[in-house]
């Protein structure tokens, strides 16, 4: 694995440690989130101990949207966005919220004014309202700012920190009192210090008392800390323990639907009863109870950051059935369909910098997919299409290996890894899943594989794309074919053609019998794609209408590749986009923060408002350049940075409600061009290098047929 950028002020083995802490965090909320509020007595009648996954057990997908896991992989990356610095402010934080998060859609629990501590935050930092005072007790009551929230979302600001127990609990302090206070910053405090301490001690009774001294001593926190110390020695059973848990600081003892300190008891007691032992430790807070995922996501950070990988490892195989997925709801749709392996790799990037270091550089020359981690798949999991045969995927020398046996000819064995919203997600009883896809056509996609020299029988090797049709359907597609030679690397490269407006859902290659049946295995060194994507937005030609000629129910995965910020993206009217915002801006965003310079054209339609236009380089709902209309009489670039809109160039020129009007803008290096009619402007500025696509209006409604993206 590539460590060299890595800051020597940090472990050496930061990067897995890292990646152990990612995965335990994954593998806690999934375990728990099935059942996230049922008590114990609940848990043992219907599900008996929990020791492994039963989400099966209860129809739900084992991989699915959870603010647990959302909150603490998006607002980490404050840091990124108002500087890699210890000085980070809780208002900065704050206002990384407001980038992020979609009202009423992505990462919170949207429970009500009052009622979910962190809609009420939020409702608050958009009345203007900064952090701290967003979610201090002097705003919200202390029932509300002393829920679970703070807790649950400090993972990443302790794995930025390794072996600085104070720094954790500082950063992790500040992005707590966003939306909470009291007991509830306490807590988060002191897991965050414990985790930041693991990474050089696995003494739970150490990790303890340094996470105490970050809090005051005449806490409740501390005080319950006191007690479960104290009847874990006194009862070697943890089922006693979590007796007197429930009779002493039991969901009756606090208001609230969800408060911190019963939740954070059950954490302290598992990791006593468990202190080296990561499945039993999950066994024990999960058949618990209470907010299971919330706990269980905890203390499988901390377990894992303390016991690394091989202490992950050492019961059931937790890791297969994720295969490192991670899905990220929020704004910047470019991250949503994620991994751990990525994840890590961000985190401890950050991490680095925090401690003087530099940026991590992505191994294999920067291939989306490495598998430079140990055991890591970054999602690869056998295809689900019919008629395959059902290949072994595994990690062998940072290499993904795909073993078949018996490929008869003509059969394939076929491994994917998604690039999009899977078909599941429309059963999720979760949170929704704003995303956007991760490759598109016009890029240039390359993979590196090789067949073992002891294979038998020879197999052909394609890229596989599994792409949405208009009804919805995964239809397969594969690329040119190329007969591996046993013992000799391959490359595959295909430049990617479009579909007709679709979103490309995974990737990952096929492997065929050309001959006599084959046995073998096949090693994906890395996949890779780059360039800018060449592509038109629409509807699907074949997408079903009704009888005026509008769209109706079904058809939507092309429109879900769009990051939905506005308050309508219309199904109702005949152009393919028509977005409607009620108060304040509404944007739509598609894209990725890959996509550097490139070209975006479209005829644009302002049916109502005070603005509207192109967003480029757009990095969630506030952070943006836009080529906009404006009602009043001018053409303008602007740049939007949080509750900053600057205008860059500015024209006059005469806009008229429903009157289309041909708009091209383009940003190469420092340089942003828009053009409207025959009306050309032109601006220099450096803020944003990167980002998504964007259709956007001031409280009206916008229109437009197709959107087409390609280079400069």
């Amino acid at each position: 694995m590539t460590t060299a950028a890595i800051s020597p002020a940090v472990p050496n083995d930061y990067l897995t440690r890292v990646y152990a802490g990612v995965l335990g965090k994954l593998i806690g909320v999934y375990l728990g989130r099935p059942f996230e509020g049922w008590t114990y007595q609940r848990i043992i009648q219907e599900l008996g101990p929990i020791n492994y996954y039963v989400h099966e057990r209860l129809n739900q997908p084992l991989v699915v949207t959870d603010d647990d896991v959302a909150g603490t992989f998006t607002f980490i990356r404050a840091l990124e966005d108002y500087g890699i610095s210890a000085d980070l402010s809780a208002e900065d934080i704050g206002k990384a919220w407001l980038n992020y998060i979609i009202e009423e859609r992505t990462i919170l629990w949207w429970g009500g004014n009052g009622n979910s501590t962190e809609h009420t935050a939020w409702l608050n930092l958009k009345k203007g309202i900064p952090a701290p005072a967003s979610g201090s007790i002097a705003a919200n009551g202390t029932t509300v700012a002393e829920q679970i929230g703070a807790q649950i979302f400090i993972d990443g600001w302790a794995m930025v920190a390794p072996n600085q127990p104070e720094l954790a609990a500082k950063l992790a302090g500040r992005a707590g009192s966003v939306s909470h206070d009291g007991e509830s910053v306490y807590a988060a405090q002191l897991w965050a210090a414990m985790e930041a301490e693991a990474f050089r001690s696995a003494d739970i009774n150490h990790l303890l008392d340094v996470g105490l001294r970050q809090i005051p001593k005449e806490s409740l926190i501390a005080k319950l800390i006191a007690d479960i110390r104290t009847w874990h020695k006194a009862n070697p059973n943890w089922l006693t323990t979590r007796q007197l848990i429930e009779d002493n600081y039991g969901y009756d003892k606090f208001p609230g639907n969800c408060h911190v300190v019963p939740n954070h008891a059950l954490m302290v007691m598992s990791v006593l009863y468990a202190p080296d032992d990561f499945q039993k430790a999950q066994m024990i807070v999960n058949t618990s109870g209470w907010d299971t995922d919330c706990n269980a996501g905890n203390v499988g950070c901390l377990m894992g950051i303390m016991l690394g990988l091989e202490g992950i490892d050492a019961g059931a195989d937790f890791r297969g059935p994720i295969a490192d997925r991670l899905l990220i709801s929020s704004a910047d749709g470019g991250s949503s369909i994620n991994d751990a392996v990525r994840t890590a790799y961000y985190i401890t990037s950050l991490g680095s910098q925090l401690a003087g270091g530099q940026a991590l550089a992505a191994p294999k020359n920067g291939a989306q997919f490495h598998f430079s981690l140990p055991g890591s798949r970054q999602g690869f999991r056998a295809s689900e299409g019919s008629g395959l045969n059902v290949p072994v995927v595994g990690n062998t020398d940072q290499q993904l290996t795909v073993t078949y046996v018996r490929l008869s000819p003509g059969q394939a064995a076929v491994v994917t890894t998604p690039t999009f919203s899977p078909p599941e997600m429309l059963n999720m009883r979760t949170y929704d899943l704003m995303a956007c896809p991760l490759v598109y056509p016009g890029q240039r996609v390359q993979v590196a594989v090789s067949a073992d020299g002891a294979n038998r029988g020879a197999v052909s090797a394609a890229i596989r794309l599994r792409v949405y049709d208009a009804q919805d359907r995964l239809a397969d597609v594969d690329g040119p074919a190329l007969t591996l030679e046993p013992g000799k690397s391959e490359v595959l490269e295909w430049t990617l053609p479009e579909f007709d407006g679709q979103p490309i859902a995974e990737i990952g290659i096929a492997l065929t019998a050309t001959g006599a049946v084959a046995e073998g295995t096949v090693r994906v060194d890395c996949l890779r794609w780059n360039g800018t994507p060449q592509m038109t937005l629409r509807r699907p030609p074949t997408g079903i209408l009704n009888h005026r000629n509008r769209a109706v129910e079904g058809a939507d995965f092309w429109r879900m590749a769009w990051v939905n910020g506005a308050s309508i993206f219309s199904k109702r009217f005949p152009p393919d986009f028509r977005i409607s915002q009620d108060k304040g801006e509404g944007i739509i965003l598609h894209g990725t923060r890959e996509w550097t310079d490139y070209q975006v054209s479209s005829e644009v339609t302002l049916n109502l408002g005070t603005y509207g236009g192109i967003a480029v380089r757009a990095q969630g709902l506030r952070r943006y350049y836009a080529a906009r209309l404006v009602r009043k009489g001018a053409f303008e670039i602007v740049m939007v940075r949080d509750e900053v809109t600057t205008v860059l160039a500015e024209t006059p020129f005469n806009v008229v409600l429903e009157q289309p009007v041909a708009m091209t803008v383009s940003v190469q290096g420092d340089l942003i061009s828009a053009t409207a009619g025959t009306t050309t402007i032109t601006a220099n500025d450096g803020t944003f290098a990167n980002g998504a696509i964007g259709l956007l209006v001031h409280e009206g409604a916008l229109s437009t047929e197709t959107v087409r993206v390609g280079p400069v």
